[in-house]
C-alpha cells in the first residue's frame, strides 16, 4: 500500500487464515473447494486498528463483537482496571477462544504516586514484563529523575513506554517515549527553544515542531473522538442528543448512567473558568486548535495511529469510524488516514509482516466495503462484510452481532 490507487476487478483466495494469492479477475477460477463471496462493485480493504481502547463494560464478548462488526480485527487495549486480566483475554484471543486476532495490552496506568523511588521503578518494570504485558503506559507527572529511570528500566527488557506527554518538562523529553497517546498532549506543553506554548505559536513554529516530532520516530495517538465527546457534555442540546442517539442501545446501562447523566463529571464544568475563559470556550478553542496542528504532523510525515479513547458515547467498534471522520474533517486526505489504521499500527506493532496490507502470505483480515473509502473516509461505515483470521462473517451475522450486544445491554 504505497499510493492510493485501487487493484480494480481483482480475486483473494484464502485458506486457512491467510491470503494465498491475488488474481486479476479475467483469470478463469477454480474453485476446489472454497467458499465464493462475490465482491463485484464492491471495495475490499484490511481491518481496522483501533489503538486506543478501554475495556469498561465487563463484558469483552460483548466489545468484541462491537469491533468485528464495525471492520475492526487489531486492539489495543491501554489500562488494565482493577480486578481485570488482560493477559487471559489476550490468551484467549489467540487460542481462537475469542474472535479477534489481534489483542495487544497495556498494564496498569502508572502515576507519579504508583513511582515513589527508582526501586519502585525497577519493580514494576520487572512485574510487567514477567506479566506479559506489552506496553507500560505512564501518565504526565512523573519527576525528572523518576521517568529517566522508567526508560532506562524499560529499554533493557525491550518494553515499550507509552502514554501521556510529560508536561513539565521540554518536548524533546517526552519524544523518547514510543508513543504520546493523545494530540491533546500538546496542548499542554511549550517549545523548549522559546518557552512559548504550542498553542501560542503560528503556523511556521508549529511546522517546526512537527518537523522535530517526525525526526524523533515517535507515533502519535489520535484520540479527537474523546476530546470531541468531552466539548459535547459542555453543551446541553448536544448532550441531552446523546440521550436519545442510537449508539447509547450498544454502552452498558452502568456506563449509560455514568456518562448519559449529570453524574458526568464533565458536566460539572459547564459554569467554571480557568484563567478567566469558560470552559465550553477554552475546550472549543482546543479542539479546534488541535484539529489544526493533527494536519500539520500529517503534512510533516509524523507517524499517527488511530485511536478514539472508548470513553462514554465514544462507543466501542463505532467510535473508530469517528475518529478517522474527524481526521478527514481535519485535512487529511482520505488515504492518509487510512494508513493510520492499517499500515502505521501494523509497523508501530511489529506485524507489518503480517497485517496491515492485503498482500500474499499476510493473515486474513480484511473488511468488504460497498462504497470507495478513497473517496470519502465515510465509507468506512459502509460494510457489507469482514474476514477475521479467514473466517466470513456476512453483513447479516454482523447485525447479529449488534443484536446480541444491544439486548444484552438492555
Amino acid at each position: 500500500m504505497s499510493k492510493d490507487t485501487i487493484l480494480q476487478e481483482h480475486r483473494v483466495w484464502v485458506k486457512d487464515g491467510k491470503i494465498i494469492s491475488i488474481e486479476k479477475a479475467s483469470v478463469p477460477m477454480k474453485n476446489e473447494g472454497f467458499e465464493i463471496i462475490d465482491g463485484s462493485g464492491q471495495f475490499l480493504i484490511p481491518g481496522l486498528a483501533e489503538m486506543h481502547y478501554h475495556f469498561r463494560s465487563d463484558d469483552i464478548v460483548s466489545d468484541f463483537k462491537l469491533f468485528i462488526a464495525n471492520g475492526i480485527t487489531t486492539v489495543r487495549n491501554m489500562a488494565q482496571f482493577s480486578g481485570q486480566d488482560h493477559i487471559d483475554i489476550r490468551n484467549r484471543s489467540k487460542s481462537g477462544e475469542l474472535i479477534v486476532p489481534n489483542y495487544f495490552t497495556t498494564g496498569p496506568y502508572l502515576t507519579k504516586s504508583d513511582l515513589n523511588t527508582k526501586l519502585d521503578v525497577t519493580e514494576l518494570v520487572e512485574q510487567h514484563v514477567e506479566t506479559g504485558f506489552d506496553f507500560l503506559k505512564i501518565a504526565d507527572n512523573l519527576t525528572d529523575s523518576i521517568y529517566m529511570k522508567l526508560l532506562q528500566e524499560s529499554q533493557k527488557f525491550k518494553l515499550p513506554v507509552i502514554g501521556h506527554a510529560q508536561r513539565h518538562l521540554p518536548l524533546e523529553y517526552s519524544l523518547r517515549m514510543n508513543s504520546i497517546e493523545h494530540i491533546e498532549e500538546f496542548v499542554y506543553l511549550n517549545d523548549e527553544m522559546d518557552g512559548m506554548p504550542l498553542m501560542e505559536k503560528n503556523v511556521s513554529g508549529l511546522q517546526a515542531v512537527a518537523r522535530q516530532i517526525k525526526q524523533s520516530g515517535i507515533y502519535l495517538g489520535t484520540t479527537l473522538s474523546v476530546f470531541e465527546f468531552i466539548n459535547n457534555c459542555l453543551n446541553d442540546q448536544k448532550f441531552e442528543e446523546y440521550k436519545t442517539d442510537t449508539l447509547s442501545l450498544y454502552v452498558a446501562n452502568e456506563q449509560r448512567d455514568n456518562f448519559l447523566t449529570e453524574k458526568n463529571d464533565y458536566r460539572k464544568l459547564r459554569n467554571k473558568t480557568f484563567n478567566g475563559i469558560k470552559a465550553p470556550d477554552l475546550f472549543k478553542d482546543q479542539f479546534s486548535w488541535m484539529k489544526k496542528f493533527v494536519k500539520i504532523l500529517s503534512d510533516n510525515g509524523v507517524n499517527l495511529i488511530s485511536g478514539s479513547d472508548t470513553y462514554g458515547m465514544v462507543v466501542v467498534g463505532f467510535s473508530l469510524h469517528r475518529e478517522l471522520e474527524l481526521l478527514q474533517q481535519a485535512g487529511i486526505s482520505p488515504y492518509e488516514v487510512l494508513l493510520s489504521s492499517t499500515v502505521a499500527p501494523a509497523r508501530y506493532l511489529n506485524t507489518i509482516s503480517t497485517e496491515g496490507t492485503i498482500s500474499i502470505g499476510k493473515n486474513a483480515n480484511m473488511v468488504l466495503l460497498a462504497k470507495n473509502p478513497l473517496d470519502n473516509i465515510n465509507n468506512t461505515r459502509t460494510i457489507n462484510g469482514v474476514i477475521v483470521r479467514g473466517k466470513w462473517f456476512n453483513k447479516k451475522q454482523l447485525n447479529g452481532m449488534l443484536e446480541d450486544v444491544a439486548n444484552a445491554y438492555k
